[in-house]
């Protein structure tokens, strides 16, 4: 099968995946062989292509915002039948016994497993993954659309729920890509003011077109103190903007699984019991969650789409904001 492969990390702009065959996989007990359709491309594969993040297995296969058909069953897989149109998302393996787990906490299991990170994911024509961790579709999307919801849908959705946004509120993104495009339609079904913090002249357009109260930058001063925050951008500096912005008794969530350092700051940022809490993956259940959601809103994604072969380009765009809403892979 076709692949785009990281043998080493490296500055994306050296093209540091490389198109290969490769064996097409072959599905162990309770698992699903997946001919891939598309896969979104996300900040963490270029953070693991470029080497910020250390993939535990190398040479890697990234990606982790797949849509696919069921291809094959491994022995005891009867969850899907042949056919079938499935996710597969960023965490691709929990223990199911730790007490994290126990506690519907399986996205900070210590025996995790990530896909396209642990395990080869989407930036193939095939991969296999456990039943129990691929997600049904919703109707009304066709591949490329559905690509985004697997992880900046997902993960956009958990980051408004540990931001604890109510309707009403005052919520503010700071950065505004392939998660936070998608996150305010699920803010604005929720009755939340939103306003959209972004030095992109097009990410603002396209912000106050998916109903934005105010846009500007970072540095701009919105018109209202905001009730809540999620930092989308993996940049630390921004962690200080966001709270300066925030009202008396608000959180800020950090969407990022990577983050430049934050500067020292004054305690005053935080006082008035101002919460910062780190979003860390998401768990199943957010999933299902947020991908019932997103057929009943419905939720629109924004998509450019590349060939499998120009995945490296496509990171290239994205590292330099030039993706208008969500980068996605058409591998099928």
């Amino acid at each position: 099968m076709r692949a785009m492969l990281l043998k080493e990390p490296a500055p994306v702009n050296q093209r540091s995946l490389e198109e290969v065959e490769i064996p097409t996989p072959e599905p162990g007990p309770n698992e699903i062989l997946l001919k891939i359709g598309a896969c979104g491309v996300c900040h963490t594969d270029l953070h693991t292509v470029e080497g910020e993040l250390s993939p535990p297995k190398l040479p890697i296969v990234p990606g982790h915002q797949v849509v696919a058909r069921v291809e094959g069953l491994g022995e005891g897989a009867k969850r899907f039948k042949p056919g079938d149109r499935v996710g597969v998302a960023w965490l691709n393996r929990t223990c199911g016994a730790c007490d994290y787990c126990k506690r519907g906490l399986e996205n900070l299991c210590e025996k995790a497993k990530f896909t396209g990170y642990d395990t080869d994911g989407g930036y193939a024509e095939y991969m296999t993954i456990h039943e129990d961790f691929a997600y049904t579709i919703p109707e009304g999307f066709d591949d490329t659309q559905a690509a985004p919801l697997l992880c900046a849908g997902i993960i956009g959705y958990r980051s408004l729920r540990l931001s604890e946004v109510a309707p009403g509120g005052r919520l503010g993104l700071f950065g505004f890509g392939a998660s936070a495009h998608i996150a305010i339609q699920i803010a604005r079904h929720w009755s939340a003011e939103v306003y959209v913090f972004t030095r992109s002249k097009e990410h603002m357009e396209l912000a106050r077109k998916l109903g934005a109260a105010w846009t500007g930058t970072a540095q701009e001063v919105a018109p209202e103190k905001l009730t809540n925050a999620v930092l989308f951008a993996p940049v630390g500096e921004l962690v200080h903007d966001a709270l300066r912005a925030l009202d008396k008794g608000g959180t800020l969530a950090i969407n990022a699984i990577y983050l430049s350092p934050i500067p020292q700051m004054e305690y005053g940022l935080i006082y008035d019991e101002r919460t910062i809490r780190s979003v860390t993956a998401s768990t199943r259940m957010d999933a299902e969650e947020f991908l019932k959601l997103a057929g009943e809103i419905p939720i629109e994604t924004e998509v450019e789409c590349f060939c499998l072969s120009d995945a490296n380009q496509a990171l290239i765009s994205m590292k330099h904001s030039e993706i208008r809403g969500a980068g996605v892979l058409m591998v099928d």
